[in-house]
């Protein structure tokens, strides 16, 4: 039999947004920030059956998306969450995003006060083969997942696994669920241990709520 256009749509996203899909309850009020296309929209409102809107700071994407039926305004995380009501969403989503915002700290407190809860995927820059090159070659490093040279790459804040766990700790944010898994899709069997899951993981992706 062949795919429904829901399965299609779903074989076909990348990797981290099909996991954040998976986090998502049905019916679920959600701000997906730096939405792109519009492809995560689509997809928890035809899954999940969500009430689901974003953000995008390319105006071209933001386009594609409303031109695509999709709620999608114009805009970016650092400056325009504040505008937001305390509690106005259950899931606020930052897919692979937050390496790349000015202010990463304060984003994820504006989440975590509009959003009852928080979704962040971004590129483990722990993982081996960063260091690998970094230590081998001395040059910054050249991944799937670290895919732009130095000189082009919007990615002003990598940060690593541990790092993210570190900051959770310190600003009080409860770490729900997390998961480690490469750009093919497999979840890593390091899931358990946040140090390995650091080393072995190409990305990873954190559920949070306020404690």
């Amino acid at each position: 039999m062949p795919d429904t256009p829901i399965q299609y749509v779903a074989k076909n996203m990348r990797v981290d947004l099909r996991l954040i899909g998976d986090m998502v309850t049905p019916g679920a009020r959600v701000l997906d920030i730096g939405s792109g296309d519009g492809a995560l929209i689509e997809h928890l409102t035809t899954t999940k059956g969500a009430d689901a809107r974003g953000i995008e700071i390319d105006m071209a994407e933001a386009t594609r998306a409303v031109a695509a039926g999709l709620a999608v305004i114009h805009g970016d995380a650092d400056n325009d969450l504040a505008f937001y009501p305390e509690g106005a969403f259950d899931f606020v989503i930052l897919s692979r995003t937050l390496q790349a915002v000015e202010h990463p700290r304060e984003v994820l407190r504006q989440m975590l006060r509009i959003g009852r809860h928080a979704i962040v995927s971004f590129p483990n820059f722990g993982h081996w083969a960063v260091r690998w090159q970094l230590a081998w070659t001395g040059r910054m490093p050249m991944t799937e997942t670290w895919n732009r040279g130095w000189y082009e790459t919007p990615n002003i804040h990598p940060c690593t696994i541990r790092d993210f766990f570190d900051l959770c700790e310190k600003d009080g944010y409860e770490v729900e669920e997390w998961l480690a898994a490469d750009d093919q899709g497999l979840k890593s069997p390091w899931r358990r241990s946040a140090r390995l899951a650091n080393l072995f993981g190409e990305q990873a992706l954190f559920k949070l709520r306020r404690r």
